[in-house]
């Protein structure tokens, strides 16, 4: 009956108990309010079977109801419409760069290092609504999957269909993943440039140096957060292509990255640089980045407040109406 409504003066619920007490009063009382008279015999008199007598307690549930009902009125009923605004900032612009060489379908992440990367990239991805997004691939050379949009959709489309391939000169160049997504990034307006930039190696190709790619993305005002992907020790890794090229020969091989080389880029570049050795270790990596770069929101409510103590009072009052008809017309030979 009361959904959706909030009553401002709830002290008023108090008063209910008055109530009770007024019914109290009432049955106490009722007996020496009319008029008796005694005589030894009624045997000469008629005896009428009215039912108005047995109805004069009416008088008093009005008077009850209509006291219930100014209680209601006088707790301040109503209702609150809220109409919310939001207002964006100009958000960050984040441009992810992959590593996408053969090293990265090493299954020590699982089911690999490369589908477990996509996985917790999605999640991430997700969760930045107000954010522009573009993705970057690498290995022996670089280029752009995805150029920064506001269309996740997209992004995640993109997303899913990175995989290793041999279109991709083989090696690992940091220095052109980092480039190439400096290179997305250096014309946004946004109030922030991020740039994640994920490996699982050393760099060993291409013909930008990643010092070099670090000191572009510092004139630019960009951030770079590294990750270097891979457990400590040995990990099971592609070593050599199966004879029919289907797939890869796997075998145990050291996990070799170039930590101080990723650490500098984050340092020079003011981001930071983490170190996921398994699947729980990346996501909670790429969370605390969402936790560190956070679009600013501004939200705005609007509240319409609609009475609704009116039809209360108006309702007691007819009750308290009726209550004195029938107390001077009806019930007046019995009050």
């Amino acid at each position: 009956m009361f959904e959706g409504i909030d009553f401002l003066n709830k002290q008023m619920f108090w008063v209910f108990l008055a109530i009770p007490l007024a019914l109290l009063w009432y049955v106490l009382k009722h007996k020496k309010q009319t008029a008796e008279f005694k005589i030894s015999s009624i045997k000469g008199f008629k005896v009428g079977n009215s039912w108005l007598p047995k109805l004069k307690h009416l008088l008093i549930v009005l008077r009850l109801c209509a006291l219930a009902l100014l209680i209601l009125a006088l707790a301040r009923p109503q209702t609150v419409d809220v109409s919310t605004k939001t207002k964006t900032t100009r958000g960050i612009d984040i441009v992810m760069a992959i590593d996408v060489s053969a090293s990265m379908l090493a299954k020590d992440l699982k089911p690999n290092r490369l589908e477990a990367l996509k996985t917790v990239a999605a999640e991430f991805i997700q969760g930045r609504p107000n954010d522009r997004i573009g993705l970057v691939e690498y290995a022996g050379e670089s280029y752009t999957k995805t150029p920064i949009t506001s269309d996740k959709a997209i992004v995640l489309r993109s997303l899913r269909d990175i995989k290793y391939n041999t279109i991709i000169e083989g090696g690992t160049a940091i220095g052109m993943g980092l480039a190439t997504s400096v290179n997305r990034l250096k014309d946004s307006k946004a109030k922030s440039k991020i740039i994640i930039l994920l490996t699982d190696g050393v760099n060993n190709s291409g013909f930008i140096d990643p010092n070099t790619a670090s000191e572009l993305a510092v004139e630019y005002g960009i951030k770079t957060y590294t990750i270097g992907l891979g457990t400590n020790g040995m990990a099971l890794s592609p070593i050599a292509l199966i004879q029919n090229g289907t797939g890869f020969q796997y075998g145990r091989s050291q996990v070799k990255i170039d930590e101080d080389l990723l650490k500098n880029i984050a340092e020079v570049t003011g981001g930071q640089y983490f170190r996921a050795t398994d699947n729980k270790k990346l996501k909670e990596i790429y969370k605390e980045i969402d936790k560190l770069e956070k679009t600013d929101v501004e939200e705005f409510k609007f509240y319409n407040y609609e009475e609704k103590f009116r039809p209360l009072v108006l309702f007691a009052g007819l009750l308290l109406l009726i209550e004195l008809l029938l107390r001077f017309t009806i019930f007046r030979s019995f009050v």
